[in-house]
């Protein structure tokens, strides 16, 4: 069984960051970052008498670095730095840097434990509880990778202010995802957030309730044999949409991808089980307003269709995808035609 890590939005955080580096009691420490982490979060985290004389990693930021390459420079740093198996890693950004810091770490003299301070929106909903750690790798997302929690993950919520709006609205994506796979009472709170105000201490409440969502569904299924792939809803039809951003050198952010990917799968979800119809035209008009559109030409449907085919979440041939009927009523393992799926992308493109 995988453990949990501990996550906690931290109200004192300096405090909570000693007294979990402390219940490592570890040898050494290395700090992850990425350049706006290190200018923007760093300052922050070395308050922390406990991180005096830490050794500090620095890779370059953006998901395009997270890659072989920076793994490898992680790597040899740990080995060149005396890193060794009573050693801590503390991780400190977004999901792209949590990912590879967890990647990285675990694998790492066969593991050595690991501390992610999220320090945004997106990363802290998507990456800090689950254990899926991972690197691009020869254009596909998060080719290679393994299940390996951390040991705790702290979420400062001060961090996010030094967020833009679009990364705050990328974030908040995936907590529409979780509340579209849990009841319509969450979907009915999600909505009533005021994306415009972007209210931080309104937004904490419907953060812990996402955590606890995915939380809930990651103890059912750790290794994603069957209900975790509810966590994908979006996911099929928005990594195809984000590798080929990154394909086109014209790369979205992660949450607008996955909205766009909602939108797709849930009139797929519409036209094959009968989703409700004001669901999807609410889910719409939100975008709309907040999220603009992917530019999509019919030319590109084939190449967009091999990235999906190419998903991790296949296990034939076939195009697996999370659908529902309603909302909370998840039906994993949904596969569609070429005809079905090319019907999506046109109705998407209608706008």
């Amino acid at each position: 069984m995988m453990h949990h890590p501990f996550t906690k939005i931290c109200t004192d955080f300096i405090t909570e960051l000693n007294q979990k580096i402390g219940e490592q009691s570890a040898e050494n420490i290395y700090v992850l970052c990425d350049i706006n982490t290190k200018r923007f979060c760093l300052p922050a985290m070395l308050l922390s008498k406990k991180l005096k004389g830490c050794h500090l990693v620095c890779i370059p930021s953006g998901d395009e670095n997270k890659n072989v390459t920076s793994a490898v420079k992680i790597w040899t740093y740990l080995s060149e730095n005396g890193a060794n198996r009573k050693s801590l890693m503390i991780n400190v950004g977004g999901g792209m840097i949590t990912d590879i810091g967890g990647f990285t770490a675990s694998t790492f003299k066969r593991g050595i434990r690991y501390i992610n301070v999220s320090t945004t929106l997106l990363g802290a909903v998507d990456a800090a509880t689950g254990g899926k750690t991972g690197i691009n790798f020869l254009g596909f997302k998060n080719e290679i990778g393994v299940f390996a929690p951390a040991d705790a993950v702290l979420i400062n919520i001060e961090f996010f202010k030094t967020l833009d709006v679009e990364n705050l609205r990328s974030g908040y994506a995936e907590m529409v995802k979780h509340a579209l796979i849990d009841t319509r009472e969450e979907w009915r709170n999600i909505l009533k957030f005021d994306l415009d105000k972007f209210d931080l201490d309104e937004l904490k409440p419907l953060l812990i309730k996402s955590f606890s969502i995915k939380q809930r569904i990651v103890e059912l299924d750790p290794h994603e044999a069957n209900i975790r792939k509810a966590l994908n809803l979006g996911h099929t039809f928005g990594h195809a949409f984000e590798s080929w951003s990154y394909k086109t050198e014209q790369p979205v952010l992660h949450g607008y991808a996955v909205m766009w990917g909602l939108l797709c799968e849930l009139y797929l979800s519409h036209v094959k089980l009968n989703f409700p119809r004001e669901d999807l035209l609410r889910l719409k008009d939100l975008i709309k307003k907040y999220y603009g559109t992917f530019e999509l030409h019919c030319r590109q449907y084939d190449t967009l269709l091999e990235l999906m085919t190419h998903d991790k979440k296949n296990e034939s041939k076939e195009i697996n995808f999370t659908l529902l009927a309603d909302i909370g009523d998840i039906r994993i393992n949904q596969t569609a035609t070429r005809e079905e799926i090319f019907e999506c992308f046109d109705w998407f493109r209608k706008g």
